[in-house]
């Protein structure tokens, strides 16, 4: 093998590996994707699906049902419209009514959205970003 076809050889070599590295992250990034919805962009199929994604808006004044347990109820809304949602487990400590926040489950036989993870605000001025462009392009939020 001559001098110019190993450094070919080489070349080929690292470009394959490279190929192959940048195959694995597409293919890990596709199966992570989580993607978010309000409750008036949610669709029939959003709904019958069994596709993963994150659901995001205020939490509905008076709608807070705390079950037996970690169990709690309430309904996430953007103004428009509302969705049941449903979550076993301990909430963060600054969840409350009329605030922002961002679950992320699936929905359940019954239309329900169980999730398996809840998200609330930081601070008195914190809203997810993605939560706040949404509600301030429906017209029905106009914080910072």
């Amino acid at each position: 093998m001559s001098r110019k076809q190993k450094r070919l050889a080489v070349i080929v070599g690292a470009l394959g590996v490279l190929a192959l590295a940048v195959a694995l992250v597409l293919v890990a990034f596709s199966q992570d994707i989580r993607y978010f919805r309000t409750p008036s962009d949610l669709t029939t199929q959003d709904i019958t699906s069994d596709a993963r994604f994150r659901l995001g808006g205020l939490v509905e004044k008076g709608t807070v049902v705390r079950g037996a347990g970690t169990q709690v109820q309430f309904a996430v809304t953007d103004t428009i419209r509302s969705v049941k949602v449903v979550y076993d487990g301990i909430l963060p400590d600054l969840f409350r009514e009329e605030q922002g926040v961002v679950t992320e489950g699936r929905f359940g036989p019954d239309g329900t959205f169980v999730a398996d993870s809840v998200l609330a605000k930081h601070d008195e001025n914190y809203m997810p970003k993605d939560v706040a462009d949404s509600l301030k392009e429906k017209g029905v939020w106009q914080g910072n």
